[in-house]
Formats: C-alpha cells, structure tokens, sequence
C-alpha cells in the first residue's frame, strides 16, 4: 500500500509535469473565493445604491420642471346616425365633445441658485440641494386655426395653467403664477399616469384656478411670473418647452456634471467657486411642436440641467480589479513555480494554496478600507498588507533573500501595473497588451533554461 503512495510522492516533486497540473488545479480551485469576493463587491454597491436612494427620497427626489403650460378646453361635434325602430326613420343627431388644447410658452427664462449638501448615512453619502427657482416669460395668444376651430367654441373661460414635476413632495412654498397682473394659484391635481413618467418616475400635475377671459381678450403676449423653492437630490433638469428657452443655474458645487440632450453655451461655467452655468435652446433646435390638441406628450428624453450625485467609483474600480484576480493569482504562482524549477527547492502545494488564499485577502481588503477612505489609499494598504505577507512567508519557504525579494519586486510591478490599467480609460486596453505581451517575454526569457525533460 506504501510503494504506490510513494511513487506518486516522488512523481509530483520530480516531475515538472506534475507541479504544472497541480499549480493549475490550484488556480481553478481559488477561483471559487475570487467569485464569491465579486458577489460581495456587486451586494456592497447595491447596498449603497439603496441607502442613496433611501436618503433621496425623504429629502425629496431628483427635480424635472415640465412647464408652466396653457391648457384652453374647445369644443369639438361629431355626427351620430339614430334609426327609429318603429318607422326606421334615419335622424342625425349631433354629439358634442370636450377636449383640450395645450400651448407652450413663446419664451421661457429660468434662473435657479443651488448649494448642495451633503448627506450621510452610516459609512455611505449622497448629495441633497434646495432650490430657488424663478420662471417668467410670456404666452403667446392661443390659435387655434390648424384645427379650424370657431372662437364660441373656445371655452376661454375654463382655461388653466398646468406644471408638471418629478417630485410634488419637495415643494417648499405656495407655487402660484403672475399672469398680467392676476395672482393663480397652482394646487395638485391627481392624473393617471398614462404619458408621462421620468426615468421611471411618475409626473405630478399642479394646476391653477380657471383663468380670467381678460387673460386673451388682447393681441399682445401675456407675461407670467412664478417662483419655486424645491428640496431635491441628484439632478435638477427641465424640458425647453419655450419658444426659446434661457436656464441659468449657480452653484458652489465644484464637480459639476451637465447632462441632458443640451449642453452649456458659455465657456466659462466652471470656475473654483463652483460654475455658472447658461443654456440657450430655440424651437428649432428640438424637433416638438409649441402646441398640442387633445394630448400633451412626454417629452423627457429632451429634458437637459445639472446632476449633483457624488460620484462613487469604488465600488466599479474594486470591481474592475478583481476581474484581474486570475491573471495575479497565475502570474504569482508561475514565479514561485520558475523559482523552484529552477532552484530545485521544493514548495508544497499547501504552501502554493496559502499564497493564493493571501492574494484573494488582497481584494476584500481593498473593499473594506475603500468604504471607509479613497481608492487610492485603500489599493496602498492593502497591496503593501499582501505584497509584506507574501514574502514574508517565501522567505520562510525558499530559506534564502534573493528570491523573497525578487517576489516582493514582482508583486509590487503587478499590482503596480493593475492599478494603472484600472485609472485609464481611453488607453486601458493598449497599456494592458503592452503590459501583458512585456510578461510574456519575460517569463519566456526566464524560462529557457529550465530542463523540461
């Protein structure tokens, strides 16, 4: 029973062939606590994304302005063919309808001074404003000569105001609209959610009081005037629904992002105090009408303004750097293998298993102290913790210095070498050829005077 065992023993030190297979089995087995570091890496992020958002909603969601926007009802008829069953007499019988017309504004100008904060929760943040905007421009006297509709069939008299926002919650103040010089209030109407929601979000409709006939009984335009105070979070968008649309928006906040379909105009919107930012967007510069009959359209996707989420890649960078565990964990363990082809000392494969066990410690590590610090402070800590641990214990094994330390240059060059490819972007993918071709010809240098037989 003993002659076969030892066989096999002096089969795997002796041979070349057999520390392969068993370096290879070890790598596939450590790819099992490197998948289980990735689900923890991806339930960390989710983790935060629900506390992010949880904070977000008590304080009031992401803002989208849709208005303000003059809705006028008019009458429309059809015809309706009536049969008598008796003396099956044909009569027409005319039915008359209800719908409603919406204009937006000839111009729209919209100021808005926003200082975010910061908001914490436990070990996460997430960045919350309040908002003072002002909306003024002015309507342009309703026509309704596309749908030849006759002015006594114009119910001017029921006419209102409609603003439609992402987030009726964060109202701070009593909205209400100068209209001339008549004073509406806006108060919120229920609608059911069949057009319009943002980013899966539903509108919310505010609407005024029926309009004073004198509002249109002139040719010229109807100047408006309203002021909002809002508590939002994330971004602060609207949709240009002027004729020509002017928004300006300050704020201290140094790293801002401006999203949307439209950017800024002026070239010096960001400075060190925070920026200032100005958009200009004319009629022809969307492809929507300025008028509506019967429905008014979800327009969200041309919606453009300013995001003030923090921006937290740690979690994205912590992913990306595992997905280079396998490479590590091959390229650590082929060292050792070089060394001990090449010195003849013998490394056990629990020992081979420890080193494995220790570079996987590297990336829960980089996970936990990034939560608490930035990326860059936990990638030092935590490549020094495992590059010291490391060689450290080959120095134990190898019971000589020169290859302990050059393990611990190795180390240092790869994790080195990840951390760069991880900051680029644009080059990631020619650093990483370049970097992964250089190893190659390294080991390929390295490994010709090992005899194979």
């Amino acid at each position: 029973m003993n002659k076969p065992q030892n066989k096999f023993g002096n089969w795997i030190k002796t041979s070349i062939s057999a520390r392969m297979l068993m370096v290879g089995l070890l790598i596939l087995i450590l790819l099992i606590p490197l998948s289980y570091i990735k689900s923890l890496i991806t339930e960390r992020s989710n983790r935060q994304e629900e506390v992010v958002n949880e904070i977000n909603k008590k304080w009031g969601s992401e803002v989208l302005i849709y208005g303000p926007i003059l809705k006028v009802p008019y009458k429309t008829y059809t015809e309706k063919l009536i049969t008598n069953g008796d003396t099956q007499k044909v009569t027409k019988e005319t039915l008359e309808h209800i719908n409603y017309a919406y204009f937006f504004p000839n111009d729209l100008n919209i100021t808005s001074q926003i200082n975010p904060k910061i908001k914490k929760r436990g070990i996460y943040k997430t960045s919350v404003y309040k908002s003072d905007l002002l909306l003024n421009g002015e309507f342009k006297k309703p026509d309704f000569s596309s749908i030849e509709a006759t002015d006594k069939d114009i119910l001017w008299n029921k006419s209102t105001v409609i603003i439609k926002t992402s987030n009726l919650k964060g109202i701070n103040n009593q909205v209400e609209i100068l209209l001339n010089k008549n004073n509406y209030s806006f108060v919120p109407k229920y609608e059911a959610q069949k057009n319009g929601n943002y980013k899966n979000k539903s509108f919310h409709k505010l609407e005024t009081s029926y309009l004073k006939i004198e509002e249109f009984t002139n040719n010229k335009n109807t100047p408006f005037s309203i002021s909002l105070t809002v508590s939002g979070s994330k971004q602060l968008t609207i949709i240009p629904i002027g004729k020509e649309t002017n928004l300006n928006v300050k704020s201290n906040w140094k790293t801002a992002n401006f999203i949307g379909s439209f950017l800024p105009l002026n070239s010096d919107k960001i400075s060190e105090n925070g920026f200032d930012a100005k958009w200009k967007v004319l009629h022809i510069n969307r492809p929507f009408s300025q008028e509506y009959f019967q429905l008014l359209p979800n327009l969200t996707q041309y919606a453009f303004g300013v995001n003030f989420m923090i921006p937290v890649d740690e979690y994205q960078k912590s992913e990306r750097s595992a997905k280079y565990g396998f490479l590590v964990i091959a390229l650590t363990f082929l060292i050792f293998f070089l060394i001990q082809s090449i010195s003849n000392i013998p490394i056990h494969p629990f020992q081979y298993l420890m080193i494995g066990l220790a570079l996987t410690m590297f990336y829960t590590l980089l996970i936990s102290i990034s939560e608490h610090s930035n990326f860059f402070n936990a990638y030092l800590i935590a490549s020094i913790s495992v590059i010291a641990l490391i060689t450290l214990y080959s120095k134990s094994i190898l019971k000589t210095f020169k290859f302990p330390l050059f393990i611990a240059i190795s180390l240092t060059a790869l994790y080195t070498f990840i951390y760069v490819i991880i900051q680029l972007e644009n080059y990631a993918l020619l650093v990483g050829s370049i970097g992964l071709f250089t190893i190659l010809s390294i080991v390929m240098y390295a490994s010709r005077k090992i005899d194979w037989n």
